[in-house]
């Protein structure tokens, strides 16, 4: 029998007015000032301030760092560490989607352990002897799961790539997982993010490393997104309390048990056209397990039964079908292009390329070639 590790938050909270537990975890900890990474327009449309406003009524001090992309970069880390070092804060919030819990992920990981400030270092699999900063995280997305993985995504610009950090050590100590807070995404976002949400979950269920454990949290994320995406997407409170869910469930899976090349593809999609991550994974997906599908056994039926297809009678081949033609349904109904405009001839060695290395792609259940990569990708164009 294999040894399966899994890695999860310390502590986490769920439901609606769930933030008001922050002001008491800091005080049972005893911390005194709160280093805040949360993205401007979060900072501009009033959502950060739901927390802030929290910590002034209970006399505990912050400072705001806002130097964040919605694809984090290098120097967006190590302007934030430059940033806590400067503020004498002793512990961290990060409020947002990806954006803000990567940057604070590489922030928290690099103020303990300051050999790697170069940030480049951090790539892959990296040795940290130190813990993070104590952080506490609060998701506005219902779709990255950042708030409760190992592993966070950093753009080289001067390269053009992005590349992927897996570390037990950058978990954040607490997730504040409350759908209040989601309440002012718009439409377009929502989808996206809930589109990724999605994409972790089937790529961790259907992932080479995938096991028991994992499959109960991928299948329920499923069954939960197919359930509430839509609803969500039209801002009804239990759409966005079940994608709330759905994105925090199957994170704890996919942080542990690893995606495929569906974020390979969007990965080197966002870093080379800045196409958002969600939208970039949306479109790979059904055109991924397509792909994937001879290598998934049977369960292509279990995703498709998530999805409500009554799969009775149904043979291989048909269950696969309705699996993926659901999922494909799905994203055209929450607003999803199938194409990718800005996608040009010239670039797709360097795309085929960045794909192929990317640490996500050895998860994928079917080995790819460059040429298989190029296939998937025209199908974009």
């Amino acid at each position: 029998m294999s040894v399966n590790r899994f890695v999860l938050n310390g502590m986490s909270f769920h439901g609606h007015g769930a933030i008001n537990e922050i002001p008491g975890i800091v005080a049972s900890k005893g911390f005194k000032k709160a280093f805040i990474a949360s993205d401007p327009d979060l900072i501009k449309f009033g959502v950060t301030k739901q927390v802030t406003d929290l910590l002034d009524r209970n006399g505990i001090a912050y400072e705001l760092y806002s130097d964040i992309k919605p694809n984090p970069t290098i120097e967006n880390v190590q302007h934030g560490v430059d940033a806590y070092r400067a503020s004498g804060a002793d512990f961290m919030i990060t409020i947002g989607g990806g954006s803000s819990m990567d940057t604070g992920k590489g922030i928290g990981i690099i103020v303990n352990n300051p050999e790697y400030y170069d940030v480049r270092s951090l790539e892959g699999v990296a040795p940290t002897r130190n813990r993070t900063v104590f952080t506490i995280a609060v998701p506005t997305t219902g779709g990255t799961g950042a708030e409760s993985t190992i592993n966070y995504v950093i753009t080289d610009v001067e390269k053009k790539r992005k590349f992927v950090c897996v570390d037990p050590n950058d978990i954040p100590d607490v997730a504040v997982v409350d759908p209040d807070m989601m309440a002012s995404m718009p439409k377009g976002l929502t989808a996206s993010t809930g589109m990724d949400a999605l994409t972790h979950a089937i790529e961790g269920y259907t992932t080479k490393a995938a096991w028991a454990l994992a499959d109960c949290l991928d299948l329920e994320a499923i069954k939960l997104i197919a359930k509430n995406l839509r609803k969500a997407v039209e801002n009804d409170p239990d759409g966005r309390e079940g994608m709330a869910l759905a994105q925090y469930v199957t994170a704890m899976a996919y942080s542990n048990v690893g995606l495929g090349i569906a974020h390979s593809m969007a990965h080197t999609l966002g870093a080379v056209y800045d196409t958002p991550h969600g939208v970039a994974c949306a479109m790979m997906l059904p055109i991924v397990m397509e792909f994937n599908q001879e290598y998934t056994g049977e369960k292509f039926k279990a995703i498709a039964e998530a999805f409500g297809v009554d799969t009775t009678g149904m043979d291989q081949a048909a269950y696969r079908k309705a699996a993926i033609d659901a999922v494909r349904q799905l994203s055209v109904d929450v607003g999803i292009p199938t194409k990718l405009e800005k996608l040009q001839e010239a670039d797709l060695p360097f795309l085929c390329e960045s794909a192929a290395a990317d640490a996500c792609a050895p998860g994928n259940p079917r080995a790819a070639s460059l040429a298989d990569f190029e296939a998937m990708f025209r199908k974009l164009m």
